[in-house]
């Protein structure tokens, strides 16, 4: 199993939108070969900051099956244009 570890700096006042936002695109990851599970936490310190934990079987299904995947292009879609700046994204064993 892998972990997908991003943090999420949403830019100020669309935290709402992009909370309807995510609920949407959790339809698209969870449809993904290779997903098992995800999380999103807010931040208690910083009201705009997120972090998004996705438990995947290996990373070649997040970098490779989901990120090269049409539904990829609709998360991008609904998701990207709400960073500020765009996050680091991290994987752990």
């Amino acid at each position: 199993m892998v972990l997908e570890v991003a943090i999420l700096n949403i830019k100020e006042g669309l935290s709402k939108e992009f909370e309807q936002s995510i609920a949407h695109a959790s339809s698209i990851i969870v449809s993904i070969k290779g997903y098992l599970s995800h999380q999103l936490k807010k931040c208690i310190e910083v009201e705009s900051q997120y972090i998004r934990l996705v438990n995947w079987e290996t990373l070649e299904d997040h970098e490779i099956r989901f990120r090269n995947s049409p539904e990829y292009q609709n998360w991008k879609k609904l998701l990207h244009h709400f960073y500020e700046p765009f996050p680091e994204v991290f994987h752990y064993k």
